[in-house]
């Protein structure tokens, strides 16, 4: 079982990185296997909705590594992001890449068991850790949580791992995130997966 993390910070070795570490090294302990992709200091532009995805070929953009990413998160269990809080928001870099990823990806993520980590400062954490839930939420993905809302509070890495609430914040993530990736992966074997309707695409053209 596998979870792909995505690092939506600039710095590699920083505040979002530190919280990441954390849920990372109890994944692992738990029997699940990380793979990180840092993506907070690449170039990546945002979707300019061409429709190009919808051939089945992926992103048009091949410069950067959504197409990439893409194949990872096929093949995994569960997809934890973490980013550092910006004017109340995501990583603009990481929205681009979340958007991209999301939308040119044709495969089912019906039980990938998704998870947001965030980090600021001071404020702002539950703003943006909204804004990445829903990104799971209109996919099928079951959102894991912790014994508090997933998130850190510090200026550097040294702060943060005075976070103590906070990184057990993040510990406790990282065990109900292996739960639910084993009880779903024990479920369908089971019962196979939840049954999904048809898609209804409403709209109303007619202004009614």
């Amino acid at each position: 079982m596998k979870v792909l993390v995505i690092n939506g910070s600039p710095h590699v070795h920083g505040c979002t990185a530190t919280a990441l570490d954390e849920v990372i090294r109890t994944l692992n302990a738990e029997g699940i296997e990380t793979e990180l992709l840092q993506v907070g200091k690449e170039a990546i532009r945002g979707c300019t909705a061409c429709h190009y995805c919808e051939s089945g070929n992926g992103c048009v953009f091949k410069d950067d590594l959504v197409n990439e990413a893409a194949k990872k998160f096929e093949e995994a269990d569960g997809l934890l992001v973490g980013s550092p809080v910006y004017y109340g928001s995501p990583n603009g870099t990481l929205l681009s890449f979340l958007d991209r990823l999301f939308y040119s990806t044709n495969f089912s993520k019906q039980m990938k068991v998704g998870a947001a980590v965030v980090s600021c400062r001071r404020g702002g954490n539950t703003a943006s850790f909204d804004v990445l839930n829903k990104y799971f939420t209109i996919s099928g993905m079951p959102v894991a949580t912790s014994t508090y809302w997933n998130m850190v509070h510090g200026f550097t890495a040294e702060d943060v791992k005075k976070d103590l609430e906070g990184l057990q914040t993040m510990r406790n993530l990282g065990y109900n995130m292996a739960f639910l990736i084993k009880a779903v992966a024990d479920a369908k074997a089971r019962y196979g997966m939840p049954r999904e309707e048809d898609e209804f695409f409403t709209s109303f053209p007619d202004g009614k």
